[in-house]
């Protein structure tokens, strides 16, 4: 691995962008590319340096370019950065193939279970681009993209089944204001990325609906047992739900109004519809697209999901939002470290 002279971003919202700028403070010698398939979002990067869209107000580096041709972006890409919307990578995937570099390590910030065949986005990019494992890369984490954009202090994890390749990618992205972290439990930190969306929905109805800050620190506290059960039947480890893909993103994501996934359900506490909700966010709200993906997945594994489960019903229309408060805590009587 080497870091060559360039680093392609593909996927010009929020988080993109911000990795993007992350790169280029830590790399200031490399030329960081990011690819946005809206032109006039491209433009703006070019002219201006911002992306008002996504980071107002925000400065990016000199050294990022933007573009809307992809085959240039990814030509000679020594590290691909993927963010782009979880249920759209795949048909993407076959188009970008044949322009990626032989030896390009590729790095998902994408936070979902692909709808149909419930697979995390590590393994749809193994089958899209015939990537073996370590050459794949996740990075999850309390990671709100404004936060980090606006140079404040933050912590992420660098997970790959390779070590020295998780090391490599950590060595790129660290800057001044992000310090990320190695780990090669590559299904827990994807777990702990996935899931917590589908906890921040929860708890963002629970607000909409003005239910106080007890019942969502319980929400919280066992949409982590939940998200817990379910990485460690799908080979996670325990120790990294404990950390920063694990707790550290759920309490973000649950807490901050700058989430999507939170300001979604608070949305839909109020009383919008879902299609009113979808219209209002800018971004996609992955909890939203996920949710039943991660039910069906616990469903098969025969892992208990209640909160997960209710928030599906909602989605789904099955179940009102007023209905919600008594079913999210609705397991049977028993220990609270009993099976989590």
């Amino acid at each position: 691995m080497s870091g060559g002279s360039k680093l392609a971003v593909l996927g010009a919202g929020s988080w993109g962008t911000t990795f993007a700028k992350i790169l280029a403070d830590a790399q200031p010698e490399l030329s960081v590319e990011l690819w946005g398939r809206r032109a006039e979002v491209v433009a703006q990067i070019n002219r201006d340096h911002r992306n008002p869209n996504y980071l107002p107000g925000i400065d990016l580096p000199h050294n990022i370019l933007a573009s809307t041709d992809v085959e240039s972006v990814l030509s000679g890409a020594a590290l691909v950065v993927l963010a782009v919307p979880a249920q759209s990578l795949r048909p993407q995937l076959a188009a970008w193939r044949e322009h990626l570099a032989p030896d390009a390590v590729v790095v998902s910030l994408m936070k979902g279970l692909e709808l149909g065949t419930d697979a995390r986005m590590s393994e749809v990019i193994a089958e899209g681009l015939g990537l073996p494992a370590e050459r794949i890369v996740v990075v999850s984490g309390p990671n709100l993209a404004m936060e980090i954009a606006r140079c404040e202090p933050t912590a992420s994890v660098i997970a790959c089944t390779d070590e020295s390749v998780a090391h490599w990618v950590a060595s790129l992205c660290t800057a001044s204001y992000f310090r990320p972290y190695t780990n090669t439990d590559v299904v827990g930190v994807e777990i702990g990325g996935i899931v917590k969306n589908v906890i921040a929905l929860a708890v963002g109805i629970c607000e909409g609906r003005e239910m106080g800050d007890n019942t969502k620190a319980s929400v919280i506290t066992r949409g982590l047992a939940e998200t817990t059960r379910l990485a460690l039947a799908l080979g996670g480890e325990s120790d990294t739900m404990a950390g920063l893909a694990g707790l550290g993103d759920l309490v973000a994501t649950c807490s901050s109004p700058l989430s999507r996934n939170h300001s979604a359900g608070r949305l839909l506490g109020q009383g919008l519809s879902l299609d009113e909700v979808n219209a209002r966010m800018t971004q996609t709200a992955e909890g939203i697209k996920s949710g039943r993906a991660v039910y069906d997945l616990a469903k098969k594994l025969g892992v208990e999901m209640p909160i997960t489960e209710a928030v599906v019903a909602v989605l789904a229309g099955k179940l009102d939002v007023d209905e919600l408060g008594p079913r999210l805590l609705s397991r049977e009587l028993k220990s609270e470290g009993e099976s989590a």
